[in-house]
């Protein structure tokens, strides 16, 4: 299997899980910017959509959009407990979840990253994801998961969105539950290891 990723980006919760299940892959980085990959291929070829992450199966099959990517790898190893079984109602709470995730947190925080985006904006996108972190203050002060006592695929996701925040001026040291939370999956092996991979340089300087 092929990742294809960018530092920094969405595409670490399915590095994270890659590794967490202990799965040959190999790492294909991507410049957002070029689209081109480190490999000296047109990223749009891979993923005509021109976003990362993108999973390359060994038959030639393409995968994206992280929440799927990391149910999919996560059902070749059930017995990895980071996903319910397909069709229990527990996996149901895990898209949920992921459904939060994605368009609560990361499509939430997505205007933020914009320089030029007008104050007024920025002010309304920055209040609606400071009220979505409350929430989780809430659910995490009773669960050190999303799902419960055990990590899951959910986590290696909100663990991902999580990282931006200091990016937009907003210290996770307001939600201490949170906050525990978030250092606590960064002390895990596999967290340690994707960001080690992805602080690597692979484009040559300009």
């Amino acid at each position: 299997m092929k990742l294809y990723y960018a530092p920094h980006a969405c595409s670490l919760s399915p590095h994270i899980v890659l590794r967490e299940l202990g799965m040959d892959f190999t790492l294909v980085c991507v410049d957002t910017r070029s689209k081109r990959t480190s490999e000296g291929h047109d990223f749009l070829r891979v993923n005509p959509k021109g976003y990362v992450a993108a999973l390359e199966l060994d038959d030639g099959e393409i995968l994206t959009e992280g929440p799927a990517i990391v149910q999919y790898l996560a059902d070749l190893r059930p017995g990895s407990g980071l996903a319910p079984a397909p069709g229990s109602w527990q996996r149901l709470r895990l898209q949920e979840w992921l459904g939060f995730v994605n368009s609560e947190l990361h499509a939430g925080s997505a205007p933020l990253f914009h320089a030029g985006l007008p104050e007024a904006a920025r002010a309304h996108f920055r209040e609606r994801l400071l009220r979505r972190l409350d929430f989780l203050q809430q659910v995490l002060a009773q669960q050190p998961y999303l799902m419960g006592e055990a990590f899951g695929v959910a986590d290696a996701y909100l663990f991902t969105v999580l990282g931006w925040l200091p990016g937009f001026g907003i210290a996770l040291e307001h939600w201490p539950a949170l906050s525990a939370y978030a250092a606590r999956i960064a002390r895990r092996p596999a967290v340690q290891a994707a960001l080690r991979a992805e602080a690597e340089p692979v484009f040559a300087a300009s």
